[in-house]
């Protein structure tokens, strides 16, 4: 026998649930998270729903919410939670029947086809009935209320209209709802969800590489440290960013060290890949000695947070050659038939300089040293890591990693860098990654990006996508012919379509050459040498698009609904290279329009058709809007005249000054 035959009534579907219940879905606090099932019964009679939603701990206090019907399917029901704490909450969908509602449902029709006191005798009795339950058992204030309506419906004295009015009466009816008779009731399973704190959904990242940023001495760069890279700080934080993602700061291998462009005949002063990880030095534990000492990674990490930013640090779990685990552990890699180490390969493309690690030889030594690792930098300060190639990994691996830590330090949060297929992409989530890279970079065209925002709204209880325009290992060919402009349009898409973006420092300075045609890959890439920038000297000759990515972090930051995911909303234009998109926050009834110029050399025209139900306005009515960009002001309807010159500025991005209190429809997916 299959199913619950303890289900006395239907539920099904039940929302938001992650592969059957057997990962936690996910929530930040103070999100607004929708919790819908369906429900219903056989025959006539009225049924109703509530959310058992129970707070972390053993002794997690229940709060109890009511359920109400909404969109097109009559048996859909939903309500709204909003979490207040980290930690694992779960929820219960209770389905009942409701009585009340059906003998008021009975009573109203009865009446009004002219049946009168004495065909409704046996309603009237039932009626009160029910209402004496009410009073006993409902809260003090209201008992005399319903008792009163109980007498009335049972005073034959009175006229039909008049014996049923007290019970009608809309300020009765309240009370009934917030304290119904509950009958035959039946709940779903229990139901997971773990709760972050925020910067898991929202924020903006920018990576740089410490090593670049050491001063440069008769035309020569000279190696950084966490000292000078300190220096660069205010500067990131001037643009708004809130992490500060760092590439490996551990030694670096010297055998089969990489040289500049990835050549395989390194001079002798070139610094190798930072992603090679291991030397007579020290493995992942330690800290490149050219990048100073543990101490001055601890006062990099304090002063970062000092100007309101934190340091996300690269896990990235491979050995150089002469990593000191290769000699300690020769077991935790893949021997060769010729007795040699395997190195990284992933044809055509091979990594001399990494031997990838085989978590089947020896896992529970792995798994301790891992974990080892990752305390240690957590004790160092480091709340986020960035998890190089996780697909490359078992996946029982990580989910024992991940929630081993959240056991002792629950804020901790992890960025899978999976550029891999959507399954693969989408398990990470679902085992426990924060947050993931995307396939963004490769979606330029407006169907492209529609589509993919839709599929990520739409997972967004368990995938929380990070947007980044550029990486040490991405130069998008948008980016490399597409002009400056092509730099404007590439951040207001991440930054405004994702709660979560990032950019690779040199972004801002319109970096855009590749090592050779066809490539994603940098000409002198910053991975196998350094590359210091002259910051002051692009500002001071207007190369540099540093104001306008401060801009973009000050409009996220002062609409909330730039922070949010699931309630991205794309709109109809009737010119393919404009894109339309809203986002909007129930909690603050804060509203954004964004569109943009797809194209980077053309102006281009076109008229708007919002759907203006999704901001809680009807069809025919009228606002405001306001550029946060250039601080122009509108009065928009449903359609709108749009005209973006790309060398001007490719997009508007819209604060809505609403005409009256709206209430936005919830975004359910």
């Amino acid at each position: 026998m299959t199913g619950r035959p303890d289900l006395r009534l239907g539920i099904s579907d039940v929302a938001p649930v992650v592969s059957c219940g057997s990962f936690s879905a996910r929530a930040v606090v103070g999100e607004h998270l929708p919790i819908t099932a369906t429900v219903f019964r056989e025959g006539h009679d009225a049924v109703a729903a509530d959310v058992v939603w129970r707070s972390p701990g053993q002794d997690g206090t229940p709060q109890l919410r009511r359920m109400a019907r909404y969109g097109q399917e009559p048996d859909r029901w939903l309500t709204t939670v909003v979490p207040d704490r980290e930690g694992l909450w779960t929820f219960t969908v209770e389905a009942w029947s409701d009585p009340l509602a059906t003998w008021h449902h009975a009573v109203e029709v009865k009446i009004a086809a002219g049946q009168g006191a004495g065909e409704l005798a046996n309603d009237l009795e039932e009626g009160a009935r029910l209402l004496d339950r009410v009073a006993a058992d409902g809260p003090e204030e209201h008992r005399d209320a319903v008792a009163a309506a109980a007498a009335a419906l049972r005073d034959e004295s009175l006229e039909l209209t008049t014996r049923v009015a007290p019970a009608f009466a809309p300020a009765l009816q309240q009370v009934l709802h917030d304290h119904p008779v509950r009958e035959l009731v039946t709940a779903s399973p229990t139901y997971e969800v773990w709760v972050d704190r925020p910067r898991a959904l929202y924020g903006s990242w920018y990576e740089f590489f410490p090593r670049s940023e050491g001063s440069v001495v008769g035309g020569q760069a000279t190696h950084g440290t966490f000292a000078t890279a300190v220096d660069r700080l205010p500067a990131i934080a001037d643009m708004g960013f809130d992490v500060v993602y760092l590439p490996p700061i551990h030694p670096i291998g010297r055998v089969n060290r990489k040289g500049r462009n990835n050549t395989l005949t390194p001079e002798p002063d070139d610094v190798g890949s930072p992603w090679a990880i291991g030397a007579e030095e020290g493995g992942h534990d330690a800290v490149h000695p050219q990048l100073g000492t543990l101490d001055d990674f601890k006062g990099f990490v304090w002063r970062a947070g000092e100007l309101g930013m934190e340091v996300a640090l690269d896990l990235a779990l491979q050995a150089a050659p002469d990593h000191p685990w290769v000699r300690e552990h020769p077991e935790w890699f893949t021997t060769k038939a010729d007795g040699s180490i395997a190195y990284a390969e992933n044809p055509p493309k091979k990594y001399q300089d990494i031997y990838p690690i085989n978590f089947d030889n020896d896992p529970d030594g792995i798994y301790a040293e891992v974990l080892r690792v990752v305390r240690h930098w957590i004790s160092c300060g480091v709340r986020i890591f960035r998890v190089d190639n996780p697909h490359t990994k078992p996946l029982n691996f990580w989910h024992w990693l991940i929630w081993e830590v959240k056991k002792t330090d629950p804020d901790v949060l992890f960025l899978a860098e999976a550029f891999t297929r959507p399954a693969m992409m989408h398990q990470l989530a679902r085992i426990g990654f924060t947050q993931s890279y995307t396939y963004f970079t490769w979606r330029t065209e407006r169907w492209e990006l529609e589509e993919y925002g839709r599929e990520l709204a739409a997972n967004s209880h368990y995938m929380r996508p990070n947007f980044f325009v550029n990486t040490p290992d991405i130069l998008h060919e948008s980016l490399q012919f597409g002009g400056p402009p092509m730099f404007k349009i590439r951040a207001v898409l991440a930054a405004m379509m994702s709660p979560t973006w990032g950019v690779y420092s040199g972004f801002e300075l319109f970096e855009h050459v590749a090592v050779r045609p066809g490539s994603e890959e940098y000409l002198d890439s910053e991975k196998y040498q350094l590359r210091p920038r002259d910051w002051a000297g692009a500002e001071a000759a207007g190369r540099s698009l540093s104001g306008y990515l401060r801009r973009l972090n000050e409009v996220r930051r002062q609409h909330p609904a730039l922070q949010q995911l699931r309630t991205l909303h794309f709109h109809p234009v009737d010119n393919p290279n404009l894109l339309c998109f809203s986002k909007t926050d129930p909690g603050s009834s804060d509203a954004v329009v964004v569109v943009v110029n797809l194209s980077s050399r053309h102006t281009q025209i076109g008229t708007t058709a919002l759907d203006l139900p999704a901001l809680g306005l009807d069809w025919h009515e009228r606002f405001s809007v306001t550029d946060e960009l250039t601080g122009a002001h509108y009065d928009w309807g449903q359609f709108n005249y749009v005209e973006l010159d790309p060398y001007r500025e490719p997009a508007h991005v819209f604060s809505i000054a609403f005409p009256r209190p709206v209430q936005f429809p919830p975004a359910v997916g």
